[in-house]
């Protein structure tokens, strides 16, 4: 059994070393190419070879024009305008991808979604369960939440920038610009003037005329600051009622001498009553939607 055993072996092995080497041959080998031609009685024949791609021998060259002309499989052409002045197709499609990997970004930093998120940990963190309800819930209600936020925002970029363009009435220029002028309104009366002034202050931008002045790239990180900020203060003012029930439930604990049982084991029961009886997430859900309006 072991003879016949290492006899398949060594015949696995000699037949991958046999296909190893057709496939060397056949791809490292060196292949002529010839231009054929068609004689009078109907017969291809092969003529001279072709023109090989390199014109001179590598170190060659004197000056830049005979640099050039080393090689002529090294030039390369873009287009990347058509007739119109805009951008042609193929980088139309490349910077769509771009866009469309970019997306998560854009919608975590330019949208209502950051502080919606935040604010739902704290809530979860503040009842003590841990992973109830789990993180695919709660991105999923902040993008649902999120979407209907920024419903009167995407329907203006949608009427004023979207269609004309589709329609052919305005170039990419006035198109970007008009479709980031709904997201700036958006943007601007969620951002504190500070946290404005702070990356004016690091792009070295002294002072502006009006809000339509500031720089998009001021104007992100800054709304992103103060949207952090506002998140932490609303996550801070859910924690106060939670933390009074742990503070009572540990004192009652340690009255009783109950000293190695847990205050949070406790706790958590009566802060979901609490939550459940108040109405917890609509109330949650309800002014942290309003604080955007």
């Amino acid at each position: 059994m072991r003879n016949s055993g290492s006899i398949g072996g060594r015949r696995v092995f000699v037949f991958f070393c046999f296909l190893v080497y057709i496939v060397a041959f056949f791809f490292m080998s060196p292949i002529n190419a010839y231009a054929s031609e068609v004689n009078d009685l109907g017969i291809t024949t092969e003529s001279e070879p072709r023109r090989p791609t390199v014109i001179n021998e590598p170190g060659s060259a004197e000056d830049a024009a005979d640099l050039r002309e080393l090689n002529i499989s090294n030039n390369l052409s873009v287009t990347y305008t058509d007739a119109q002045g805009n951008l042609s197709g193929t980088l139309r499609i490349l910077i769509i991808l771009t866009l469309i990997a970019m997306a998560p970004f854009l919608v975590i930093m330019m949208t209502s979604f950051t502080r919606i998120l935040i604010v739902l940990h704290f809530v979860r963190s503040a009842l003590g369960t841990q992973t109830a309800p789990p993180n695919q819930v709660l991105v999923g209600l902040t993008l649902f939440l999120t979407f209907f936020i920024m419903n009167p925002v995407i329907t203006q970029i949608n009427d004023t920038a979207v269609k004309p363009f589709e329609a052919g009435e305005m170039t990419q220029t006035e198109f970007v610009d008009t479709a980031l002028e709904p997201l700036r309104e958006f943007m601007y009366p969620q951002t504190q003037t500070k946290d404005v002034r702070l990356f004016m202050d690091i792009a070295k931008i002294d002072s502006v005329e009006s809000i339509e002045d500031i720089p998009t790239r001021v104007l992100v990180p800054a709304f992103v600051i103060s949207e952090l900020r506002r998140a932490f203060i609303i996550g801070f003012l859910i924690y106060i009622p939670f933390i009074v029930i742990d503070m009572v439930v540990a004192s009652t604990l340690m009255s009783m001498g109950m000293m190695m049982l847990p205050p949070t084991t406790i706790s958590m029961p009566f802060k979901i009553l609490l939550f459940v009886l108040a109405d917890g997430w609509n109330l949650v859900i309800g002014n942290l939607v309003k604080t955007f309006y």
